[in-house]
């Protein structure tokens, strides 16, 4: 069941409950979030969650620049009744938050199954998932584990297309709402903190379950993936990374008959493109630093590819941390916002509880934000309520 609004309503109930001498298990500021959750994981999956490409520069100033931009306060414009909902693909979401895809989120939980704790997050509170392809248990279960809430499955588009196709067609099967098609990931950026501990969760069998589960991978096997789990392994390896381009964009449009995403995209020309091929969104990202160091901030790419995009939807993820980040973010004209690390903190610290903690946290500030500075609806919210600090 989605969260009912107004979101900053959340204050008050840990205000509430600090007079009976109750106070929040899990950290409320980001940094504390994250220092906390480097106590929780495994030095291997800190290092991958946490970790960026080359010296992290673009995972470092996709967060600072936020800093460069402040929400004009306007005055006499109060609302008690705050409207945060947004249209996407003909689905109303009743907030404009959604978890972006994790690769390892499975592994950030205690148990190991993180892709359905964060399923399970997503349906307490009606918060959307994007579902990685890689995960440690198979889409359909994480599917299922997110009941009426919307979800989205994200394709690392294999070399095998008959794959490809099939693994699309079991996420239509499954329920999700749409496909989200990651170009820049076709091969690992230069990550120096898992280099220095040699580890690719992958390469150690992990967060496979969906190729492991795929009848056309295991016809191409020839057996089943238990009983060689590192021939598997090594199919996995081979098939791992389609370098797309432009003509591959009307093979993947002829996949589903779903809204086709593609994620990746920081470039306004890129964007006018890829939706005069056919697309139906546009998801703009860098992959939070993880991918390609030395770019521009992905929030500074956004303001471009919106005006690209026109009517189309602009998801947006990279470096948002708090809800203020949100809201910066509509306001340069992200349809929905994307949180990753925060809620990958939150799973290692609670599990499901954590995920819904953080999400709610998130929610409230922006949502007490937009109150406070007299923006009651996303729809008031615009580049021109902006200054650059």
């Amino acid at each position: 069941m989605a969260l009912a609004a107004p979101f900053g309503n959340y204050q008050l109930e840990i205000y509430l409950n600090g007079l009976t001498g109750v106070l929040p298990k899990l950290p409320i500021t980001y940094a504390d979030l994250e220092d906390a959750a480097a106590g929780a994981l495994p030095a291997s999956v800190l290092s991958y969650v946490a970790g960026g490409c080359g010296d992290e520069l673009t995972q470092r100033v996709n967060v600072t620049a936020f800093e460069k931009w402040g929400l004009i306060p306007r005055m006499l414009r109060a609302s008690e009744h705050r409207d945060l909902s947004v249209e996407l693909f003909g689905i109303t979401l009743p907030t404009p938050v959604f978890m972006a895809p994790i690769g390892v989120i499975a592994l950030c939980a205690q148990d190991g199954h993180g892709d359905l704790a964060t399923a399970k997050a997503s349906a307490q509170t009606g918060v959307p998932m994007v579902a990685s392809t890689l995960m440690e248990d198979p889409m359909e279960e994480v599917a299922a584990a997110a009941e009426s809430t919307p979800g989205f499955f994200q394709l690392y588009t294999p070399k095998d297309r008959d794959l490809a196709a099939s693994l699309v067609s079991r996420a239509e099967a499954a329920g999700y709402r749409g496909i989200v098609v990651t170009l820049d990931t076709w091969v690992p950026g230069w990550r120096p903190r898992d280099l220095a501990a040699g580890n690719f969760p992958q390469l150690r069998g992990h967060c496979l379950a969906n190729y492991f589960t795929d009848p056309v991978f295991k016809a191409a096997l020839g057996q089943d993936p238990a009983d060689n789990p590192q021939a598997a392994i090594m199919q996995w390896v081979g098939t791992f990374g389609n370098p797309l381009t432009w003509d591959d964009l009307e093979w993947l449009r002829s996949l589903t008959k779903l809204p086709l995403i593609l994620k990746g995209i920081c470039s306004g020309e890129d964007a006018r493109r890829a939706l005069d091929a056919g697309v139906d969104g546009i998801y703009c990202s860098n992959h939070g630093g993880r991918q390609a160091n030395g770019g521009m901030a992905a929030i500074d790419a956004l303001p471009g590819v919106v005006e690209a995009a026109g009517d189309a939807p602009v998801l947006f993820d990279s470096g948002v941390r708090t809800g203020a980040d949100v809201v910066k973010a509509l306001a340069l004209g992200a349809t929905a916002v994307g949180i990753g690390r925060p809620y990958a903190y939150g799973l290692a610290l609670g599990g499901v509880d954590g995920v819904v903690h953080v999400l709610r946290s998130i929610l409230a500030e922006a949502d007490l934000l937009m109150a406070i500075d007299g923006y009651p609806t996303i729809a008031d919210l615009s580049p021109e309520a902006l200054h650059r600090n």
